[in-house]
């Protein structure tokens, strides 16, 4: 099928970064653009300042620079309709349109599907009162689950250890407006115990592809402790997922999920982000997100043989049935170095130093997520997660090694970054 000679990749971070390089390696050699970009993605690709919640101005972008594809990276614009208005002015886009993309933007709105096609996931209620939501957490047992209903960029969740904990993380999302509107509705569910993986699974209609496996590490600290994070670091493939148990998942939950959002009568192309929980019963769906991961995508993308283009192009396009896949046996591991402090309070500003590309260990490479441009042309930290190292290996030791050699020869005085990613799977082997 002809490809696509224009993209237009939306969002400003270290998954728009890893579709960039994935999309310009295209055969097809198409023109890549990118709005807003980041200072790592404005020195391989022309960047746009349109932000992502400007939906005309990203539309008008995409008609003036005679776009023939947009994919959008973030899941603000999709919830805020950018997909509606792309197919309205005859763009094709990969990203679902809004109703597609309440799935994430809406906690209990995934809950109530996934109930009502009882797809296996946790028990809960739903809150926007204090009162009747402590009155439930005094039913359930502890550890549990305090989520914020809308979008939180990845921290409105609150794994309550104790019952002053859970009542705590109450009060601040219902009375204390600690995530806004976002948190004016909560959802209250049982703590599932095991380990999580990501799965991506590119969808078009009933039709879908499944990525490779991946395993996201949430919580700031080594030993998954701290608070929980946009995700500190990844591993692909996790073969805690074995080829039985990813048969049971695709037949347990990915299928169902798939027909569910048709039922529901959502016209879906774009990425259906499952988080899953293998708990001793079987897996369990924790959440939906409506785009590609971060830093899952860091991980999975580099791994694929098959040109990304043409996925998400046949996905964009309805011509996704019987689309093979092809995925490299390498491993990869990605190291998230974040600003310290972050995620409460952190710097920006702070000067980074990269080593050359010859001083990168073996297919390595830095994804630029948080930085920017200073005004005497330094690249700078501008968010909490700044960049993502990313190594491919035979072994996941192996890539390990080459991603934190790489780690320690980055620069920065507010640098932080998790010293145990792919430790679990490192260890079990």
């Amino acid at each position: 099928m002809p490809l696509p000679k224009s993209v237009l990749v939306v969002g400003s971070g270290g998954r728009e970064h890893a579709l960039i390089k994935s999309l310009a390696a295209s055969t097809a050699q198409p023109r890549v653009l990118c709005a807003p970009g980041n200072a790592g993605i404005a020195e391989a690709v022309t960047c746009f300042a349109v932000a992502v919640d400007d939906i005309t101005g990203l539309v008008a972008l995409a008609q003036r620079e005679r776009v023939e594809l947009v994919v959008v990276g973030p899941e603000v614009p999709l919830s805020l309709g950018l997909a509606d208005q792309l197919l309205a002015a005859g763009i094709p886009v990969y990203g679902p349109t809004a109703d597609g993309a309440r799935l994430e933007a809406s906690k209990t709105f995934t809950k109530e599907i996934l109930l009502k096609y009882k797809i296996p996931t946790a028990a809960a209620g739903f809150f926007t009162q204090v009162g009747p939501a402590l009155d439930y957490l005094r039913s359930r047992p502890v550890p549990i689950v305090i989520k914020a209903d809308g979008l939180a960029a990845g921290k409105g969740v609150v794994v309550a250890q104790s019952s002053t904990e859970a009542e705590a993380a109450v009060h601040d999302m219902l009375a204390g407006n600690k995530f806004g509107a976002a948190g004016s509705r909560i959802l209250i569910e049982d703590c599932l115990f095991g380990e999580e993986t990501s799965l991506l699974v590119v969808v078009s209609g009933r039709d879908y592809v499944i990525l490779p496996t991946s395993q996201d590490h949430k919580r700031i600290g080594d030993g998954d402790t701290g608070p929980n994070t946009g995700g500190m670091g990844t591993y692909s493939p996790a073969e805690v997922v074995t080829p039985a148990l990813l048969t049971r998942i695709e037949n347990e939950i990915v299928r169902p999920s798939v027909n569910a959002i048709a039922d529901e009568g959502m016209h879906y192309r774009g990425t259906l982000f499952i988080g899953i929980m293998l708990t001793p019963t079987g897996p369990s769906v924790i959440e939906y997100n409506a785009r590609f991961g971060d830093p899952e995508t860091q991980v999975v993308l580099p791994r694929l043989a098959t040109d990304l283009l043409a996925l998400l192009w046949a996905a964009a396009t309805h011509q996704l049935r019987n689309f093979t896949l092809e995925v490299k046996s390498d491993y990869a591991l990605c190291v998230v170095i974040a600003a310290q402090g972050y995620p409460e309070n952190f710097n920006r500003g702070d000067v980074i130093t990269l080593p050359s590309e010859a001083d990168l260990a073996p297919q390595t490479c830095i994804y630029h997520a948080g930085t920017a441009k200073s005004p005497t042309g330094q690249i700078v930290t501008n968010g909490g997660r700044v960049l993502g190292v990313t190594s491919l290996a035979a072994t996941l030791r192996e890539a390990a090694a080459r991603a934190y050699a790489t780690c320690e020869k980055i620069q920065c005085r507010s640098r932080y970054f998790r010293r145990d990613i792919g430790a679990r799977q490192l260890n079990r082997s």
